[in-house]
């Protein structure tokens, strides 16, 4: 029942009188196709279909390069299936794709960015069958490879063909209609995560534990970065900036990824010492700690020929548990508005070492500057939710379904 209720006061604020009775009367029947299901993933997908009649269809076994593996794919309380594939000069193939999105009567397809042979199908078996093609896409800047500039014209086409967009944040949104996309058709989905699980109140014993197991002292500052160490992090811009550091702290950089060996040996090159920790893999489900322990979360991502930082939910995951965000300019969160400049943390230029310096500085030298952050990063992040990010799926669907109700899509 709890649920139920929840679903009318969504769609109550969502739509206007007469468009409120035609949601509520029935779900509308989507297949939601998307490569796998990541941990961060599962309580959205569980809030759409409480949503939508909804399908989920994934195509991938989780072996992006993008993903680490020991991470999983996952499964929740929503109707879903994995489909077999296999790879094909690199592109992963899943023949089965046309057939299941028309074997039930959706009145939508929604489908993500990522997957070149998955995102043709969804898009012409969409065509095909008449049903609203809705593309829920991250990108935000363009992509400079060989595949990506020979399919530019190929994306502007189901840019153009699509019902609706989706997009992680108000940037995507931006460099979107500066390509030429209709502003009308495209909806934001605030990226978010299950604020609730990564708020949590983690044990002093805990971190206790995790400066043991680091050797970091119990009165030692932590500057922390979390997640993949690989060239578009923008990892040695960090290193070159916490060497310019004076401040007494230690830089904690957890995780794995293919710069892991070079990192150690530029921290060496660069003198850091004791001054660093190399933590090595971090399980999703123990990630909470390094954040109860962090003096602030750094994300200095660069710019590279794959393109810019799509989001970078590690900067929500940090805000949950109440820490400042320093993230370089080129990251999605902050040039979405979730890291705001001298409020909740510190957006400076990528690859500029002197200016992440300063901001460490400037952060590790004011306590006070740091506890103002830390409740302003706790305020901003409650209300960047699931149910947010759900909501922009909702009014994309209606849009997208409805569009000649002008009642049920006006926003």
């Amino acid at each position: 029942m709890r649920a139920i209720a929840a679903t009318s006061e969504l769609q109550a604020e969502a739509t206007p009188a007469r468009g409120r009775e035609a949601v509520t009367d029935r779900r509308t029947k989507i297949a939601f196709v998307t490569n796998f299901c990541p941990h961060y993933r599962v309580k959205t997908f569980e809030l759409l279909a409480e949503r939508f009649d909804a399908d989920f269809v994934f195509y991938s076994d989780g072996a992006e390069w993008y993903w680490q593996k020991r991470h999983g794919t996952q499964r929740g309380n929503f109707a879903h299936e994995y489909l077999r594939g296999f790879q094909f000069l690199g592109t992963r193939v899943t023949p089965a794709l046309p057939s299941r999105l028309q074997r039930e009567n959706y009145e939508a397809i929604v489908k993500c960015i990522d997957g070149r042979f998955a995102l043709a199908a969804s898009y012409l078996t969409a065509r095909f069958t008449e049903r609203p093609f809705i593309l829920w896409t991250g990108i935000w800047s363009d992509i400079d490879t060989p595949f990506h500039r020979a399919a530019a014209p190929i994306m502007r086409r189901i840019y153009r063909g699509a019902a609706a967009i989706v997009t992680y944040g108000e940037h995507v949104k931006r460099y979107l209609v500066r390509i030429g996309v209709p502003g009308e058709k495209i909806f934001v989905a605030a990226h978010a995560v299950d604020n609730e699980a990564y708020s949590r109140a983690v044990p002093a014993a805990e971190v206790a534990g995790l400066r043991k197991k680091l050797r970091v002292p119990a009165t030692e500052r932590v500057i922390l970065y979390l997640g993949r160490l690989e060239e578009s992090k923008g990892l040695r811009y960090l290193l070159e900036a916490f060497r310019r550091v004076k401040e007494k702290a230690t830089l904690v950089v957890a995780g794995d990824g293919r710069e892991h060996s070079e990192l150690k040996r530029l921290a060496e090159a660069c003198g850091l010492g004791e001054r660093i920790r190399f933590a090595g893999y971090v399980a999703p489900d123990a990630s909470l700690p390094y954040y109860a322990m962090a003096y602030a979360f750094v994300l200095p991502s660069v710019t590279t020929r794959a393109g810019r930082e799509p989001w970078g939910l590690t900067v929500n995951e940090a805000m949950n548990q109440r820490v400042p965000v320093i993230a370089s300019e080129s990251v999605g969160a902050a040039a979405g508005g979730l890291v705001r400049d001298r409020v909740n943390g510190f957006v400076v230029p990528e690859r500029d070492a002197g200016s992440l310096a300063r901001a460490l500085e400037e952060l590790l030298e004011s306590p006070r500057l740091r506890a103002e952050m830390s409740e302003s990063a706790w305020q901003t992040i409650s209300t960047w939710d699931n149910r947010q990010m759900v909501r922009g799926f909702e009014q994309a669907v209606a849009y997208a379904v409805h569009k000649d109700d002008p009642l049920l899509t006006s926003r």
